[in-house]
């Protein structure tokens, strides 16, 4: 019987130079591994390839080396270590992510919850080419999510009270991108300035600024042969409805506009930045 190697490249194996040698690509979501999975992926690892995994650039674990015969053998053994491939191809491929608000100090948004809910949507959909989402959690960008398709970055919509404040002059300070001054004791944002990194807020001692959190959305990104920064279209996102429903509007763009094997920077280029502009646009209004 012929090797279906479409199949096989769908659920993460993908072919090696060797003749009939896989690396397997596994599903890490946000990055996201347990000690008691990489007991099993070591285990796989050792008995089925050549004892090593590779750290992909994208938060995944690969394991080369995985003879065809083998190949149902280890995708029951990873089954039963609770360790699921990742796939490959024409589709929505992991989430990742940084570590985000539940770890780091500068963490404007909880990103772990957010990769899988995201991964829980859309992962695997199929399309007329690869898709990539990276999620953020603040302005240090350390996932660069303008790369990806689409891309979110955390950020937190900021309000002064002035009740709190005993004009310490901190937030003043911190502030990079001097959108906060301070006149006769009255603090000012400048929300043209500001670019929400929460940097004023963390810096507060006594509180003194109601805070929001939310998302800021970057679309058509891309890093590869031809490499582009993604473009935000919408203001500060500050729910998850409205989150998931933009999401939403740009994948049935790409679904409904790309042509096969066509990335969404070009499907944007072709069909019209415009075009894509008023789907989002409605998305974000919750228009019909």
């Amino acid at each position: 019987m012929a090797t279906d190697y479409a199949t096989l490249k769908k659920g993460g194996f993908m072919r090696q130079r060797q003749k009939d040698n896989f690396s397997l690509r596994l599903s890490v979501v946000g990055g996201q591994v347990t000690a008691d999975q990489l007991v099993v992926i070591t285990e796989v690892a050792n008995k089925y390839g050549h004892g090593y995994v590779h750290l992909t650039s994208r938060q995944s674990i690969e394991i080369p080396f995985i003879q065809l015969k083998d190949v149902d053998a280890v995708k029951e053994a990873l089954a039963k270590g609770g360790v699921k491939p990742g796939v490959c191809g024409p589709r929505v491929r992991t989430i990742t992510a940084c570590q985000g608000a539940n770890i780091c100090s500068n963490g404007c948004i909880e990103t772990d919850d957010l990769a899988k809910e995201l991964n829980d949507r859309y992962f695997g959909q199929e399309l007329p080419h690869k898709f990539k989402f990276g999620i953020t959690g603040c302005q240090n960008n350390c996932l660069k999510a303008e790369e990806n398709d689409i891309g979110i970055k955390g950020g937190v919509r900021v309000n002064w009270l002035e009740d709190k404040c005993i004009n310490c002059g901190l937030c003043a300070k911190v502030c990079r991108e001097n959108a906060v001054s301070i006149t006769d004791g009255k603090v000012t944002v400048d929300q043209d300035k500001c670019n929400n990194c929460g940097r004023c807020v963390f810096s507060c001692p006594t509180d003194a600024y109601d805070a929001k959190s939310g998302y800021l959305i970057s679309f058509g990104g891309l890093f590869g042969n031809h490499i582009n920064k993604g473009s935000e279209i919408v203001p500060f996102v500050d729910d998850k409805e409205t989150l998931f429903r933009i999401c939403d509007a740009a994948l049935n763009f790409f679904k409904e506009n790309a042509k096969p094997s066509e990335r969404f920077k070009f499907t944007i280029d072709r069909v019209g930045k415009d075009k894509l502009d008023e789907v989002v646009w409605k998305a974000y209004r919750n228009e019909d």
